[in-house]
């Protein structure tokens, strides 16, 4: 008797979860609102797409702040170097870069979101532009989707619509409501990786400005460091954006009663006796010069003037009857540049949602719902998140992988 799976979501969970059930499902459908199967994915990492992390799979488990021990199954089942190896036999050649991120060659995004879509829309893969209103079911068991459209009858069900970052790409949160549908909860979704508004208004003045090799760390209302990080930021007209804030977000777990301090290490290869001894190098080169004109070999710009102020140093002294006291304090300044945390951006914004379906009502084993049988998950649209550097889509290939195989294997013992 031939089998339908159905998969509700064309983002890359959705997409892997396709491309596999097609190696042995009579008929899959795939159902994307979009025009555009990987909307989202093509406008990862600037455009360039962070595809997953070279990293062992421990270091991954490491990477995921929200129930972790979940992924332990997905992420054994389909590995980093699996999806590497996939996109490689698709012609997307890979290169590794700083913090043993994942790229394509190319350094496009398309070029992975197409591929992706050809593995996709292989063999027995019917895909229908439309959008799933409803789950039907029979004795909690699935039987099939209602779309705006029409209905579509099935044996087997993936959700992977994703969570609620990014709406213009269909990721709205309209997959919770529809496992609430059936039974399921769903712990509310918050931003995480999320650019950050500051209460500090002298970060217009620096709008734009990117900077490369500092250090951040982040301090909570009893001053405990509860995260650092090394690479770069941005500064934006209502904060601070860029990897090392993004990731640093995903640590805020409580932002509304925490006041959080990001702490800025300009010349974190510099501890302050050797940035001291350069800093005399320069004063002696531009000794009869004003402070303001003192420090273009040291700092941007655009960020000197800023720097000067908050040393509370006059910026038309001479160099040379800058104070040791006042040398200090601007290495002070440069070592530990403040600011304070106000809010995050709004929740569309964020790169990925923390929150989603219960972990604990699904099979970790298999992404099958444990409430409707023959129901499963994959993606975003679960509770699990993880930190930048190519690990949640690593979530999203493992979990529409192990959901599709999962149903393989039904298939195979005649489920």
């Amino acid at each position: 008797m031939k089998k339908t799976a159905i998969v509700i979501g064309g983002g890359p969970a959705g997409m892997i979860a396709c491309g596999t059930l097609s190696k042995e499902c009579d008929k899959v459908i795939l159902i994307e609102k979009n025009k555009f199967l990987g909307k989202k994915l093509r406008i990862t990492g600037k455009g360039r797409c962070n595809i997953t992390n070279n990293a062992d799979i421990e270091e991954f488990i490491n990477n995921v702040p929200t129930n972790p021990r979940f992924l332990y199954s997905a992420f054994y089942s389909f590995t980093n170097m699996d999806i590497i190896s996939l996109l490689e036999s698709l012609g997307v050649k890979t290169k590794v870069e700083r913090g043993e991120r994942v790229f394509p060659q190319s350094d496009s995004a398309k070029e992975v979101a197409d591929a992706l879509k050809k593995y996709a829309l292989s063999k027995n893969v019917t895909l229908i532009n439309d959008e799933v209103i409803k789950l039907l079911t029979e004795n909690n068991k699935i039987t099939g989707v209602k779309t705006k459209k029409d209905v579509y009858k099935a044996d087997y069900v993936i959700l992977a619509t994703g969570g609620c970052s990014y709406p213009l790409t269909g990721s709205d949160g309209g997959g919770y409501e529809l496992a609430k549908s059936v039974g399921h909860s769903i712990i509310t979704p918050k931003p995480s990786l999320i650019p950050i508004v500051t209460n500090e208004k002298w970060v217009k003045d620096l709008m734009g400005l990117s900077l490369k090799n500092i250090e951040i760390s982040v301090f909570n209302s009893k001053n405990k460091k509860i995260y650092s990080d090394f690479g770069e930021m941005l500064f934006t007209h209502f904060g601070v954006s860029g990897p090392v804030i993004l990731s640093a977000s995903a640590h805020m777990k409580n932002i509304d009663n925490e006041k959080y301090i990001i702490s800025i290490d300009l010349k974190p290869a510099l501890d302050f006796e050797k940035l001291d001894k350069r800093i005399c190098r320069d004063f002696e080169q531009f000794k009869n010069k004003h402070i303001i004109n003192a420090l273009d070999e040291l700092l941007p710009k655009a960020l000197i003037p800023l720097i000067i102020r908050l040393s509370n140093i006059p910026e038309h002294k001479e160099v040379n009857s800058i104070t040791k006291e006042e040398r200090h304090a601007l290495i002070d300044t440069m070592k530990n540049l403040k600011v304070s945390v106000k809010e995050f951006r709004p929740i569309e914004e964020a790169i990925i949602t923390s929150g989603g379906i219960k972990v604990s009502e699904i099979n970790p084993s298999t992404m099958e719902s444990k409430i409707t049988e023959n129901l499963y998950f994959a993606g975003e649209v679960i509770d699990v998140d993880a930190y930048t550097g190519g690990f949640n889509l690593q979530i999203a290939y493992s979990t529409g992988y192990l959901a599709a195989m999962s149903i393989i294997e039904k298939l195979r013992n005649g489920d």
